[in-house]
């Protein structure tokens, strides 16, 4: 009898493995390569340097040599980071590691600041027992006419050592592996390539500007990626999230040389949460398997549904659901008309044209409260020009509306000025003061020092502190002026300045702790009833996540004691960079085109950051032109779905406190 149980026990135990099996291929049958996803880039990047210790020490009760082909970039900085931690605390030794990294600039001095060489040596072997004799990295300064014999040899000395063992990969917005951009065929080897122009634009920062980056760069082959025994790909964040599901889910494509992994056996792509949420599994997933049907995926799912068919969302039908994965959904909660309405009427409700709230009216069905009728509220701007550019007619109807309205400018903004017309400023200097009569010595000997030093400066060099003060004090007049056509009072303009801005560049660890002190001052002070903070993290800078966390500790802190936070409502917007979408919007500001020009008056006052700014991104439109495009599409987007027809539409998403 016993054994008759434990026959049953392992064959239910079998047909349960069979079925998770099952329900997991289903989950998965869009993706072409095995995906591990971990919940943050930390988790995940202790897990791969765990597998290359492991490898390594296998390696060395053998006696045998661990060939690792490394990658550099931000993507294996923490792997890096817990391999040296593993070595100081863990005894880990590298001295039976050998090494080939992936790809170099070219042409680039092995110390310049933005040479791999350098980054592999700041972020890993300087830290752990490698003998630089076994560490290999395309050689950036050869003649041209020897980089052929160098590129052979390369692979020579690789296959010399048996082949690489374990190869890490980052990824490229291209889909690049190493600098293998789109056109690089399968069986390509170690060799010179040309960059591709998004490739450069990514790198401009380290560079101080697109035009100093290499137009070249020496990488090594996808064929000899492919030789690699064991492949891991990393990638972190939502700016990756597009990429990889081309690469996990697209066709095989030199248009993405990513994709070309599919081919491997022995790859895995190991990413985070953030970079997974396009994979269809949990962007669509009611494509894949039967879901648990929250508010937030029906609305979702009709909304795809819409958009997928053109159709508006009041004439979708039955057969709409049931043809396009969605009769789960009709089964549970239809019948579809009465879905249908539900989700008309929730995004109808998101519209308002009181964004601090309608005084005597019934609030019950709209995004803001009615009271207070006035309500103190505070605008966040990361950079000077992010609260006209992002939510430039929500800022006005709130002044206009009556509404004590502050705006808050979180850096100086200073980085984003071009030096002539830093220049330019001086020069006015000097003329105003001598057409007064007065003394333009130091004027002259400013214009003069600072000529000479814009005329040597070196790609990503710290301005001087005078520079500094000058593009900060340009950026200074233009808010102000932005903001006065917004319709704020002088006094409720606040310079923030945080120290972040120019302290992290120079400091390693550097602590937020100042700024933090000083958004809980601000806060404090106002205390406001609406906080509008961007909530933009595609800056291709960081400066926007940044300021937002900054804010967001800020009032966690201040919730503990300040009774007047209870009342105080986060609302998120977007427009420099991208927007929401459209299930995700829960305040929709209609404007007027009258609103829509006087939004685009106020951006036009930051002169600075017309025609070409600094740091254009990957859009080639200028700032106003962006915003307006935006804020027109979510308006079209609405009107699709079967709402009324406005000119243009700023979004908003509430900020859900634990």
């Amino acid at each position: 009898m016993r054994c008759l149980k434990c026959k049953q026990a392992r064959h239910q135990t079998k047909t349960s493995d069979k079925m998770l099996k099952l329900n997991l291929l289903e989950e998965t049958r869009y993706e072409k390569v095995p995906v591990k996803i971990y919940p943050d880039d930390s988790e995940a990047s202790i897990a791969i340097a765990h597998r290359v210790a492991k490898l390594i020490k296998d390696k060395q009760q053998n006696n045998q040599t661990t060939v690792l082909g490394l990658a550099t970039g931000v993507s294996p900085i923490k792997v890096y980071k817990e391999l040296i931690r593993l070595h100081k605390e863990e005894g880990l030794s590298f001295s039976n590691v050998v090494t080939f990294n992936l790809d170099e600039y070219y042409p680039i001095q092995p110390d310049a600041e933005q040479s791999y060489v350098r980054f592999m040596k700041q972020n890993l072997f300087d830290h752990v027992d490698i003998d630089m004799a076994n560490v290999n990295i395309p050689d950036g300064t050869l003649a041209q006419e020897d980089i052929a014999d160098f590129c052979l040899a390369y692979e020579q000395k690789i296959n010399s050592y048996g082949g690489i063992d374990l190869q890490i990969l980052g990824i490229g917005r291209t889909g690049h592996i190493g600098f293998n951009e789109p056109g690089s065929a399968p069986n390509s080897g170690t060799r010179l390539v040309t960059l591709n122009d998004l490739t450069r634009r990514d790198a401009s920062k380290d560079f101080g500007g697109k035009d100093n980056v290499p137009k070249k760069a020496i990488t090594m082959g996808i064929g000899t990626i492919f030789k690699a025994r064991e492949i891991i790909l990393m990638a972190w964040n939502e700016k990756k999230a597009s990429i990889i599901k081309k690469a996990v889910e697209g066709g095989i494509s030199t248009d993405v040389p990513a994709t070309y992994l599919q081919m491997s056996a022995n790859t895995e792509f190991v990413i985070d949460e953030d970079a997974a949420v396009e994979l269809t599994r949990f962007n669509l997933p009611w494509l894949v398997k039967d879901c648990q049907w929250t508010d937030i995926l029906i609305k979702k799912a009709v909304i795809w549904l819409a958009k997928t068919l053109q159709k508006p969302i009041l004439k979708l039908t039955e057969n709409d659901y049931n043809t396009n994965g969605m009769s789960q959904l009709a089964t549970e909660f239809g019948p579809v008309y009465n879905i249908n309405i539900r989700i008309f009427n929730n995004i109808q409700h998101t519209i308002t044209g009181w964004p601090g709230g309608k005084f005597n009216a019934d609030d019950s069905q709209r995004p803001e409260r009615a009271l207070p009728q006035v309500k103190s509220s505070i605008v966040f701007s990361p950079h000077p020009d992010d609260d006209v550019i992002s939510m430039g007619g929500t800022f006005i109807r709130l002044a206009d509306q009556g509404h004590d309205v502050h705006v808050a400018y979180q850096t100086s903004g200073n980085t984003a000025v071009w030096d002539d017309d830093a220049l330019r400023y001086i020069e006015f200097s000097i003329d105003f003061a001598k057409s007064t009569g007065q003394d333009v010595t130091y004027l002259t000997d400013l214009y003069a020092s600072t000529t000479a030093f814009v005329k040597s400066k070196q790609p990503n060099q710290s301005d001087t502190k005078e520079l500094k003060t000058i593009k900060g004090l340009i950026r200074k007049g233009e808010a102000v002026a932005g903001a006065r056509l917004s319709g704020l009072r002088d006094e409720n303009i606040h310079f923030m300045d945080l120290p972040f801005y120019d302290g992290s560049k120079v400091e390693k660890n550097y602590s937020y702790e100042a700024d933090i002190q000083q958004t809980m001052a601000l806060l404090q002070k106002v205390k406001p009833h609406q906080i509008f903070a961007a909530g933009d993290f595609a800056d291709p800078h960081g400066t926007h996540k940044i300021c937002f966390e900054i804010i967001l500790e800020a009032l966690t802190r201040l919730r503990k004691t300040e009774a007047w936070t209870k009342d105080c409502w986060l609302w998120l917007y977007r427009g420099a960079w991208h927007e929401f979408e459209i299930h995700e919007i829960e305040m929709a500001v209609p404007l007027s085109p009258q609103e829509v020009e006087r939004k685009r008056l106020a951006i036009f006052k930051h002169q600075s950051q017309k025609d070409i700014p600094v740091f254009p991104g990957d859009d080639a439109r200028e700032f106003w032109v962006r915003a307006e495009d935006r804020t027109r599409e979510t308006a079209r987007l609405y009107n699709e779905l079967g709402l009324a027809e406005y000119e243009a539409i700023e979004a908003f998403v509430k900020w859900k406190f634990d």
